[in-house]
């Protein structure tokens, strides 16, 4: 079983920066491939990046890609979303998830945190 607590969401400004945590515990973090996703009102849950257990290799959705930059540290059972250029479509839930294997949806992820919100306004 893992845990995970999503945490560093909030208002920002069109433009601005945000960096969400999400910190897990359990199971050998760095044996779970950890995924981002983010769900807005009306919407369906959307793929937003990926990065394998090593920390070396990471995949992004079109929508994020030169805005958002995902990292982990294994050592801290931790990974990060670093949001820059926010924009207003990008006002969401935004969840992590981990799994032993990599996915793009979030049917491909068994592990969820409860979500942290975040809102981009102009």
């Amino acid at each position: 079983q893992v845990q995970l607590v999503e945490s560093g969401g909030g208002l920002v400004q069109a433009g601005g920066s945000l960096r969400l945590s999400c910190a897990a515990s359990g199971r050998t973090f760095s044996d779970y491939v950890m995924a981002w996703f983010r769900q807005a009102p009306g919407k369906e849950g959307e793929f937003v990046s990926r990065i394998t257990g090593s920390g070396g290799v990471t995949r992004y959705a079109d929508s994020v890609k030169g805005r958002f930059t995902i990292s982990r540290d294994n050592a801290k059972n931790t990974v990060y979303l670093q949001m820059s250029s926010l924009k207003l479509e990008d006002t969401a839930v935004y969840y992590c998830a981990g799994d032993a294997r990599r996915g793009w949806s979030p049917r491909d992820y068994e592990y969820w945190g409860q979500g942290t919100q975040v809102t981009v306004s102009s």
